[in-house]
């Protein structure tokens, strides 16, 4: 259902059983779940799906190495659990990844680990051989159910050097293991949301429609696009709107109580292909000289290097600083050090805020990772209860969505009749992973049907999954080309964009239901053009679309640091 009809028929019909504030992907897992357990579920984002903290993570599913020094036993078990069942369940967005631990030291923090583990020392502390090693023998003995990946391998200092030879040569060995990455995580965000509406008719999503205020029996919404103000009377309140909870809870009547104490993360992609060639399969995941971890990514054929930790109130206000970029930059030569990296190599930044549990921990890499619900009850002056989903991360949030969703279940008296266990996203659907034969022939098929060339039809199937048999479907019904500022996309793909995967803004196509801007591909040629598909598509005005692009050219410069003149 397109946008327009959704907000009249939700405004014809405001009852509704509940109503999830917050469209990122706890939101979102959780509005899944429920559609498919037919609950008439409707969920608002005050901004773009999965725009906040959730597009904003390190790109990394994986089970918490670092965790188990914590004593978060219970926290990576179920992240390997989750991990692996994202490389089933959407193996278009979800890939295996070699992980390639540097080692400086042998015996280094065999007395720190056991306080961490005891929650008897916060502070971080250099993690030796020995260290390393025992945590990623239990790693292994943690996901030795249904594996998936190899197990871990340590390599003496000169069997490194041979395959890394721009490694740091002071380390003394070095460990690898596998994790997984996603490297689109809005696109899983926007795959589940259109897979739970078709769960479900009576399951309705609207992005920027934002929650001011509460009463009695009502939640008030507004439509930040079109300015218009409406109340629905949901039974039962989630608020998944991660690290900016506390501040919808206040605006719903809520009081002061303090659930969340978030930390920013910043990141960067650079345009780097010594770095790239240096680190090629792995990802370098180590301790930085202050006991930070951080980690260099490939990143298709850029590089992303992250991530800071640093306590920040206001989610609004997260942008990476000159000191986090100093900071990130600084980091690199300590795996690398004969590698120079400068500012004029960034692409494109992007930071965020976790949504932490409140903490007084003094150090905020040892704030828990796990997630938790705050519920707070109706009562006489509200009759439906809130219920808060506080902390989690990326790669446990269908556990965390089905934790949640049998407390709402519980709320409506109705008992669960799906699981999400098993249920592939979008166009993880019917993918054909077993060999590469087997995805030849379904592109063989799909080209027999739709009349594309093969090599298109390639490159759809790696953006889209065996969704791309829709996009191809589409394109071939009508004429198509290139885009002439980016050949690698057609103008028949941006409207299959526009048209069916509810783009409101510019910017949502360029940062979120794309990769353009995150690769360093935004320039003002491409705005041009990507300005007057929407605007051909969507019906925007002369003066829409000018204020659109406007708007774009703003948002890179202030929470990207990407400097754009805008078209001429």
């Amino acid at each position: 259902m397109k946008r327009e009809a959704s907000l009249q028929a939700i405004q014809a019909q405001p009852r509704v059983s509940v109503l999830i504030i917050g469209g990122g992907v706890n939101g979102i897992g959780l509005f899944r779940d429920l559609a498919l357990n037919g609950v008439d579920a409707l969920l608002v984002e005050r901004g773009d799906f999965g725009s906040g903290t959730s597009a904003g993570s390190s790109h990394m599913l994986h089970g918490g190495i670092r965790y188990l020094e914590n004593g978060e036993l219970r926290l990576v078990n179920e992240a390997l659990q989750e991990r692996d069942r994202m490389l089933r369940n959407a193996p278009h967005y979800a890939k295996p990844l070699r992980t390639t631990i540097p080692i400086f030291r042998w015996f280094s923090g065999l007395f720190n680990a056991p306080l961490k583990f005891l929650n008897l020392l916060d502070r971080p502390g250099e993690r030796g051989a020995l260290v390393i090693k025992f945590g990623l023998t239990f790693y292994d003995f943690l996901a030795r159910r249904d594996r998936q990946m190899p197990r871990h391998e340590f390599r003496l200092r000169e069997a490194a050097l041979r395959e890394y030879p721009q490694l740091n040569p002071a380390i003394v060995c070095a460990a690898s293991y596998y994790d997984a990455w996603m490297p689109c995580p809005e696109r899983i965000c926007l795959e589940m949301l259109l897979d739970a509406e078709a769960s479900h008719e009576q399951a309705r999503a609207l992005n920027y429609v934002s929650a001011i205020a509460g009463d009695t029996d009502s939640v008030t919404l507004r439509d930040e696009l079109g300015g218009g103000e409406f109340r629905v009377r949901p039974a039962v309140v989630v608020n998944a709107a991660g690290p900016w909870i506390d501040f919808v809870n206040s605006g719903l009547g809520m009081g002061q109580k303090r659930f969340i104490g978030g930390t920013k993360g910043s990141h960067l992609i650079l345009d780097h292909p010594e770095l790239l060639a240096a680190a090629r399969d792995s990802e370098f995941f180590f301790e930085n000289d202050d006991g930070r971890i951080v980690l260099i990514l490939p990143y298709f054929n850029r590089v992303l290097i992250g991530a800071t930790d640093i306590r920040l109130d206001q989610p609004d206000e997260a942008v990476a600083s000159d000191a986090e970029i100093d900071y990130l930059l600084a980091m690199v030569a300590r795996i690398f050090p004969g590698i120079k990296v400068h500012r004029s190599q960034i692409v494109f930044t992007f930071s965020a805020v976790r949504p932490l549990p409140y903490s007084g921990a003094s150090a905020p890499g040892q704030i828990s990772r796990d997630h938790s619900i705050g519920s707070l009850p109706a009562d006489a002056e509200r009759v439906y209860p809130i219920h808060s989903l506080i902390g989690g991360k990326w790669t446990t949030f269908r556990a965390f969505a089905e934790q949640a969703a049998d407390v709402v279940l519980a709320d409506l008296g109705r008992q669960r009749r799906a699981h999400t266990r098993d249920l592939r996203i979008g166009g993880g659907r019917d993918y054909p992973t077993d060999e590469d034969a087997a995805r030849d022939q379904w592109l063989s098929d799909l080209k027999a049907r739709c009349h594309l060339p093969l090599e298109r039809l390639r490159q759809l199937f790696e953006r889209y999954g065996t969704r791309a048999e829709t996009v191809a479907m589409f394109i071939a019904q009508a004429p198509d080309k290139p885009l002439n500022s980016l050949p690698a996309y057609s103008q028949r793909e941006i409207e299959f964009m526009l048209e069916h995967e509810r783009v409101e803004r510019l910017d949502d196509l360029l940062l979120r239901r794309t990769l353009m801007a995150m690769l360093g591909q935004a320039t003002p040629a491409l705005l041009g053009d990507l300005a007057d598909i929407s605007a051909a598509t969507l019906g925007w005005s002369d003066q829409r679309k000018t204020a659109e692009i406007k708007r774009l050219v703003e948002l890179l410069r202030v929470k990207h640091r990407v400097d754009l003149p805008a078209p001429s």
